[in-house]
């Protein structure tokens, strides 16, 4: 049998996984025919999508409930289990529910840009959407005084919008399926860090067909995160959680979600809000990137020359996490102007 290969890098104190939570805050930026759509959202719990300019007023109460009490409650969670989340948001939606951004900003979370409404991109021309880009990221600086380091579209981009978010500035990008790891993108020159989404393990299987039972959907996820722990001894693993407040902000739903909070803070201790290495926050890029090399580099891979401990001084050691023997490796992050720093809430 072939031996291994070395991980092409470790996470601080040789962790085994990286975990991130993300709480996708859309409500209040759906389709809308009062906002001027042709249509009214199609994303329902009872999948009835209206093909009619009416608005569809019992949908917009549910994506409500996201603002009233799930995103509330949600938030009682976080802090009950002490879980630093990053939260996707629509700047509209942050625009339009004040006193919950002020809630999320003040409890320590990330906010990542997820556009300016929840609307797709890939409709839009290169100037459209470098105009899209613009004005999401400006809103949300204005609602949170937090300038958003990172993207996630909603599902479908164009063939510009990872370049437009290189050419703006953006430090990683979540539009991402194909791996269970960090990697680089480029282009011409200018590195991005690539931040895979594991769509298997959001709530919205709860929503879509054929659905989970919120039993299914906590087990499937907490089987996930067992594996990518044990493979994480010998592979670099991280794993996301994506999560709605009209979604998992359901009492029934929720009671999963606790368990989801009590298995993890038991055998991980959670706290990520973004998942990136130190160097790249730092400002250090994989050796050789100006020189073009191929999309999809992985962060130090061996091709950039030996590997790299990444530098675990630059990170707050506030929480090593074990899992019998397992160790899982939380970070937290917040964009600051153009720059990126590491606070700890807890010293």
């Amino acid at each position: 049998m072939n031996p291994r290969p070395a991980k092409p890098y470790t996470w601080p104190n040789d962790a085994h996984l990286a975990l991130s939570i993300v709480v996708n805050l859309e409500e209040g930026a759906e389709a809308n025919i009062l906002d001027g759509d042709k249509y009214p959202e199609p994303v329902d719990e009872m999948g009835i999508a209206l093909k009619q300019s009416v608005r569809s007023l019992i949908n917009e109460s549910n994506y409500q409930y996201g603002i009233k009490r799930g995103g509330p409650r949600v938030l009682r969670l976080l802090e009950q289990h002490e879980v630093t989340a990053t939260f996707t948001a629509c700047a509209l939606a942050l625009e339009r529910a004040p006193d919950l951004t002020r809630a999320i900003v003040a409890q320590g979370h990330e906010v990542t840009s997820h556009g300016y409404r929840w609307g797709h991109q890939f409709r839009m021309s290169e100037e459209e959407e470098r105009a899209y880009i613009r004005k999401a990221r400006e809103s949300i600086t204005q609602s949170t005084g937090t300038v958003p380091a990172g993207w996630l579209s909603r599902y479908l981009t164009s063939m510009n919008t990872r370049r437009l978010l290189i050419e703006e500035g953006f430090l990683y990008h979540m539009d991402d399926l194909s791996d269970d790891a960090p990697f680089w993108d480029h282009h011409e020159g200018r590195p991005i860090i690539v931040l895979p989404y594991q769509m298997d393990n959001n709530d919205m299987k709860m929503w879509a067909e054929p659905s989970y039972t919120p039993d299914q959907w906590l087990k499937y996820a907490i089987d996930n995160l067992d594996w990518a722990l044990r493979e994480g001894a010998h592979e670099v693993n991280m794993m996301s959680i994506g999560v709605h407040m009209r979604i998992i902000g359901r009492p029934g739903r929720m009671a999963q979600r606790l368990g989801i909070g009590r298995a993890l803070h038991r055998d991980l201790a959670v706290q990520l809000p973004a998942l990136l290495p130190a160097h790249a926050a730092a400002g250090r890029q994989p050796k050789g990137h100006q020189r073009h090399e191929q999309a999809g580099t992985r962060l130090n891979d061996a091709s950039h020359g030996s590997p790299q401990r990444l530098p675990g001084a630059m990170i707050p050691q506030t929480e090593i996490c074990g899992h019998g023997s397992e160790r899982c490796w939380i970070v937290e992050i917040q964009a600051v102007g153009r720059g990126v720093s590491f606070p700890s809430r807890r010293g």
